[in-house]
């Protein structure tokens, strides 16, 4: 039977514990390959009945089928959606965060990398991901497939006027940090330790006049080779480790 409206199915070894781990009130059901009896498998079974959720074990093919061509390994789960944050919810969450990281992303259209930004965001503990309303990608099924996971555990602030709400950020004691290509100082060179908020642009066009104006500083990733920028998902995963590196040395 196949997961309602009302749900999302999630796949893969790693999503499904996530969410066994943090979230197990919005588990609805694990499926499992019969096929599967290996330890790591069996402990997302115990682990799910743990916290008392229904198993079903099912035929791989069975299993193919749902899911279509995917490498998951195995293992998937119904779960109820993350519902999308509004900006009211990330200003309260920011009050009980230390120390929080943030991604903006202006006006990203892809819902491929929006959905590699949020894998990112998520494996680098990001507290949100913030995008424009309009003209740029929503949190969509695309995006949820190509997240595996990650469009569950970290939320989506989809906000009206980026630049207001990178005001809103800077007056909560968030440091805005803007990526652009050409800027002068290297993101090695600027401390990510704080409260912080990283802001990509969008494919081709990078950040807008009004969002540059928003930032705190400029920040450029170092690049030895020919090509003159990187997939903004690309660049927003280097940028977010680089947050995690500095954070890492400071302890």
């Amino acid at each position: 039977m196949k997961a309602s409206a009302a749900t999302q199915t999630i796949y893969g070894i790693h999503a499904v514990r996530v969410m066994l781990e943090r979230a197990p009130q919005r588990v609805q059901r694990v499926r499992i390959a019969e096929q599967r009896a290996d330890a790591r498998v069996r402990s997302i079974e115990e682990l799910a009945r743990a916290r008392s959720r229904t198993v079903e074990r099912i035929d791989a093919q069975a299993l193919a089928r749902l899911l279509g061509a995917v490498a998951h390994q195995g293992v998937a789960a119904d779960i109820e959606p993350l519902p999308p944050w509004s900006e009211d919810d990330l200003l309260e969450a920011l009050q009980h965060a230390r120390a929080p990281l943030l991604l903006a992303l202006d006006g990203v259209q892809d819902p491929h990398n929006l959905g590699a930004c949020l894998r990112s965001a998520d494996a680098c503990g990001a507290l949100a991901v913030i995008v424009p309303r309009d003209r740029a990608a929503q949190l969509s099924a695309t995006v949820r497939k190509v997240a595996v996971g990650a469009a569950e555990t970290t939320p989506v602030v989809a906000v009206t006027n980026l630049a207001r709400s990178l005001r809103l950020l800077k007056a909560g004691g968030l440091w805005v940090i803007g990526a652009d290509a050409m800027a002068d100082r290297r993101v090695d060179e600027v401390d990510l330790k704080g409260p912080v908020v990283l802001v990509l642009g969008a494919e081709g066009s990078g950040l807008r006049r009004l969002t540059q104006e928003n930032c705190d500083v400029m920040v450029r990733l170092p690049q030895l080779g020919a090509v003159e920028s990187l997939n903004v998902s690309v660049a927003a995963g280097m940028l977010l480790y680089e947050a995690v590196r500095q954070r890492a040395a400071a302890t």
